[in-house]
């Protein structure tokens, strides 16, 4: 698998050299080395995986990662991950369709709002342990939620609300509560993960974007 890492971010491609195209958005820590293994995992399986780099930065501890989102200016967040999205679709070795996006946490959140403020870009948007609270009106495209039986920052009667939308504009979602976790239950590095619960959600999540990631046109000569 060709990989390569750059100042904004890291990207990984097929042996193939070609695949649909996957937005991977990370949580607070930053760009940590889980986050590019989900991208080579991705390669692994036929798509071209991007992530940007959100924050600049890593770090491991939760105080200092919840400091640093708080000074971060969501402008420039919301920037890059648009940005991500338009450079990802417009690779040679991606079709020029909508991606999939993949986001933890807070890429979740963000992902969630990607996938509302540029519905033509986003075929398909699976979140691990993240919501947001937008209108959903012009979204276009299928939704997949991974989520946490203990949850202090997700409220469950916001991602109840959040469900009920998506579903009432007739959106393709599916929302999954995983007993016995708890946030960042999905991610190999926090004292969190739940390695059954992690093994099923990415099986499903794999299974998710090959059903609605667009790839004909990748195909073509």
């Amino acid at each position: 698998m060709d990989d390569k890492r750059a100042s904004t971010g890291y990207l990984a491609v097929p042996d193939a050299g070609i695949g649909p195209g996957v937005l991977v958005l990370h949580a607070w820590w930053g760009l940590t080395p889980f986050i590019t293994q989900v991208c080579d995992r991705l390669a692994d399986e036929g798509f071209v995986a991007l992530a940007p780099d959100l924050l600049g930065e890593v770090v491991t501890d939760p105080a200092e990662a919840e400091a640093r989102l708080e000074t971060a200016s969501p402008d420039q967040i919301a920037h890059i991950t648009r940005s991500a999205l338009y450079h990802l679709r417009q690779l040679p070795m991606t079709p020029n369709t909508p991606v999939g996006v993949l986001g933890f946490s807070m890429g979740a959140s963000m992902a969630l709002w990607l996938s509302a403020r540029v519905p033509e870009g986003v075929a398909a948007t699976t979140v691990f342990y993240g919501a947001q609270d937008i209108d959903f009106a012009q979204a276009q495209g299928a939704y997949l939620g991974h989520f946490a039986e203990e949850d202090p920052f997700v409220d469950e009667d916001s991602l109840t609300l959040l469900e009920a939308e998506l579903r009432l504009l007739e959106l393709d979602t599916t929302f999954h509560r995983y007993p016995g976790t708890r946030h960042w239950f999905f991610e190999e590095d926090r004292p969190e993960h739940h390695p059954e619960a992690a093994r099923l959600a990415w099986e499903r999540t794999i299974a998710f974007f090959r059903a609605h990631v667009p790839t004909e046109s990748v195909l073509e000569d």
